[in-house]
């Protein structure tokens, strides 16, 4: 299995709009460092064989994020919430499900499909036949704590607060994927409990009402121990240097176009 990051920014990504010259704000961010540049977070899973991408979120940059990573077709789609910058690619969806010839696989906790439901009723009406003019999802809705296989990886979902609402964290066999947290319960924590890669969301250094903070996702790995913490879903607050200069030994950032190699598919849980 590999995990593919095609993009670890923050909700208005990096650099964000605005700057002294109109070409971005940077923040603490060098621009000279292309790791700096980060569009808004979404992965793929990738198995070894035919049917097996699958795409976690569809932000406002994906027809980019899979056209530089070389990604020709995506065969299920899993949503962790439906905030914009998680969703807001949706209409990219019309052209990966003429790929593929079939409505899109779609799983996602039931408050995120009644979300998209109310701004994008249009991809859940039934398809009958002919082009697709439109994208066409068809939905699975998951519960805390349930196993789901989707396009041949099978996940362990659950819950995570994120400050006003709740996403949707998994775990793949050895590999976690936790973005847009703020929070994580026992239960959460049980599911993660040996994990042996997470990759898991820190937008800032200083504490943050809605996400996890550099200190808290600190504490997090110190008490789970994975062998290798990939920071994502980034703000201009953190540096690619300066995090490879400060967090310790088995913590990493992550860049857009990050490849995360497993040698064997990951075990069932």
């Amino acid at each position: 299995m590999r995990v593919r990051i095609l993009g670890c920014g923050g909700s208005a990504a990096v650099p964000q709009l605005g700057g002294a010259d109109g070409r971005g704000d940077w923040g603490q961010c060098d621009p000279a460092e292309p790791r700096n540049r980060r569009t808004r977070s979404s992965i793929v899973l990738e198995g070894d064989g035919e049917g097996t991408r699958l795409l976690v979120d569809t932000g406002p940059d994906l027809r980019a994020q899979l056209l530089a990573n070389a990604i020709g077709r995506v065969d299920a789609l899993l949503y962790t919430h439906a905030h914009a910058d998680h969703l807001l690619g949706l209409d990219e969806v019309r052209i990966l499900n003429r790929l593929m010839d079939a409505p899109m696989p779609t799983a996602m906790f039931a408050h995120t499909l009644e979300e998209i439901t109310r701004r994008f009723d249009y991809a859940l009406k039934p398809w009958t036949g002919g082009g697709f003019f439109r994208p066409v999802l068809a939905t699975q809705t998951l519960r805390p704590g349930e196993h789901v296989t989707l396009a041949g990886h099978r996940l362990q979902v659950f819950e995570q607060d994120h400050g006003y609402s709740n996403t949707l964290g998994f775990r793949c066999g050895d590999f976690a994927y936790s973005t847009d947290v703020a929070k994580l319960d026992d239960t959460a924590m049980d599911i993660l409990a040996g994990v042996d890669t997470w990759l898991v969301g820190c937008f800032q250094r200083r504490a943050h009402t809605t996400h996890a903070n550099v200190t808290q996702v600190l504490a997090w790995v110190k008490q789970l121990r994975p062998r290798r913490a990939i920071l994502t879903h980034m703000g201009f607050d953190l540096d690619y240097h300066w995090l490879k200069q400060n967090l310790p030994e088995g913590v990493e950032p992550a860049h857009d176009g990050m490849v995360i190699a497993f040698d064997a598919p990951p075990p069932a849980r």
